[in-house]
């Protein structure tokens, strides 16, 4: 009994001692590409077998000095029962190994006498990969991979850093750039608008401007007006004219005056066409043959016309009115410098109404 005691010791103590050495010594990597039953294609990214792959290459990386001096080879097992036959299994089986060690020669650069090939009609759908490694290799290996991985993540920081601080500066000139255009184009329609010629100008800088007709002031019919400019679009105007003429002893006589209000409609970009409704109401006395006519007018129509710009200040508007007027008067004589009334009449005219040819002084 005391022997078996001693001998268990000694050989608990032996496993103790010695299983270490050995884990030290080499460490099995292995890597399982799996494959569709029947099937001999390799797809990478199915089934876990893009990791796979990964941690192959990695691996193959961090051991190719040892692999290429023939010091490590790769042990590739193809495996294949999803067929009828073991012939059918095997060619398989060497198919999907062939196609899993293209993978690496393509990736990695491996080449074909790094391998060493078994190919079996049990087992599986799948190839494994292994590599002997011995265990400080495999330490070293890890901790290099850790320095490598820690590189890179470090690099990586900095690049996104350095791409970050160059987005903004991006960013900041893009803004800088736009600010200078803005600024550009804003001062070039400034200067444009400041040397168009008037009448390419919308007028909307005035509120109110003053009137005269100088188709009137021609025939001795002064004539002034003040317009209001509602908004770009609407304006009111009113006109008046008066006169009072008299030669020959006053056996002659022209004598006229008129109120004419207006409301106008501006159209166009540049709001120089306008359309309007006038009424006009007034009295007259003409006598420039033997017979006077002294009475009252009243009538209204639809006016159209143009504003031409010449400054800031002034400007040109021509305009033409159609419609309706209707003239009540007297007819008379001078007889030894007294009027004897003749009768009365009455008449209503259906055509242009108004004209002018208007200057427009802005006041504010």
């Amino acid at each position: 009994m005391s022997r078996k005691i001693t001998f268990l010791t000694l050989f608990l103590w032996l496993m103790t001692v010695t299983f270490p050495v050995i884990a030290q010594q080499k460490t099995d990597t292995t890597y399982t590409f799996r494959f569709v039953p029947q099937k001999d294609m390799f797809y990478v990214p199915w089934n876990g077998n893009d990791t796979e792959l990964a941690r192959l290459l990695e691996c193959i990386e961090n051991s190719k000095a040892t692999i290429f001096d023939g010091k490590l080879p790769l042990l590739v097992d193809g495996y294949c029962n999803s067929l009828g036959g073991e012939a059918e299994n095997l060619a398989t089986a060497k198919i999907r190994a062939n196609r899993v060690k293209s993978e690496l020669i393509t990736r990695a650069k491996i080449k074909e006498e790094n391998f060493i090939t078994h190919n079996h009609a049990t087992g599986g759908d799948f190839v494994i990969v292994r590599l002997t490694v011995p265990a400080k290799e495999t330490a070293a290996m890890d901790a290099e991979a850790r320095r490598k991985a820690e590189t890179e993540r470090l690099e990586a920081e900095k690049r996104a850093e350095q791409e970050r601080l160059a987005e903004e500066q991006r960013k900041a000139e893009e803004a800088r750039l736009a600010a200078e255009k803005a600024e550009v184009e804003k001062a070039a329609q400034q200067n444009t608008l400041a040397n168009t010629p008037s009448e390419t100008k919308i007028t909307t800088d005035y509120h109110l401007s003053l009137r005269a007709n100088l188709l009137r002031w021609a025939i001795l019919t002064p004539n002034l007006g003040v317009e209001w400019r509602i908004c770009p679009s609407w304006g009111i105007a009113v006109n008046g004219s008066w006169t009072s003429w008299s030669w020959k002893d006053k056996d002659r006589r022209y004598a006229l005056w008129e109120v004419a209000p207006e409301i106008r409609y501006y159209m166009g970009e540049k709001k120089a066409w306008y359309l309007g409704a006038m009424f006009k109401a007034g009295q007259f006395n003409y006598k420039i043959s033997e017979t006077g006519k002294q009475g009252d007018l009243m009538g209204g129509g639809i006016t159209a016309g143009y504003q031409l710009r010449l400054n800031k200040a002034l400007t040109l508007d021509f305009n033409l009115g159609l419609g309706y007027l209707n003239a009540d008067f007297e007819k008379y004589e001078v007889i030894d410098g007294v009027r004897v009334r003749c009768g009365n009449e009455t008449k209503n005219w259906c055509g242009p109404i108004n004209a002018g040819v208007t200057l427009v002084w802005k006041l504010f």
